[in-house]
C-alpha cells in the first residue's frame, strides 16, 4: 500500500505510526514533493469512490484565493477541481492511502488506517 502524506500534518503523522505498529508493508508518498497529475488524481478517485470535492481542503488559502467555495460540484465541473487539485497539491485532503486491493481510503481517523491494513491484508 502507498499512504500520501504532507511530513506537516498531524494526522499522516498518527497514521505512520499506526501502520508502523500494525507492521504494515506501505510506501510513503510526500505528495507535495512527487505531485500526482490528473490522471491520477482520477485514477485515486476512482478508488476512493468520492469526487474531487470529497477530498479537497476548502479552508486553505489557496482556495480562498482560487474561490473554489463557489465553484458548482457536478459532473461539467470536475475537471476544473482536477486540474485545481494537480496543480495545487495543497489542497488535496491527506492521509490518503492506497490498498493493495485496488481501494484508497481518506485515513484521518484509527478506523480508517486500521481499515487500510485490513483491506491489505486480505487481498
Amino acid at each position: 500500500m502507498e499512504i500520501w502524506i504532507n511530513p506537516a500534518c498531524s494526522k499522516c503523522r498518527s497514521a505512520l505510526s499506526l501502520l508502523d505498529a500494525e507492521k504494515a508493508d506501505y510506501t510513503v508518498r510526500r505528495y507535495l514533493e512527487d505531485v500526482p497529475g490528473e490522471d491520477e488524481i482520477r485514477a485515486v478517485l476512482e478508488r476512493l469512490g468520492l469526487e474531487p470535492w470529497d477530498i479537497t481542503r476548502t479552508q486553505e488559502a489557496v482556495a480562498k484565493e482560487l474561490g473554489i467555495g463557489n465553484w458548482a460540484r457536478d459532473e461539467a465541473s470536475r475537471g476544473r477541481w482536477i486540474t485545481a487539485l494537480a496543480e495545487h497539491p495543497r489542497l488535496i485532503q491527506r492521509p490518503i492511502i492506497t490498498a493493495d486491493d485496488g481501494t484508497a481510503l481518506v485515513a484521518r481517523t484509527e478506523e480508517a488506517v486500521r481499515e487500510a491494513v485490513s483491506r491489505g491484508r486480505r487481498s
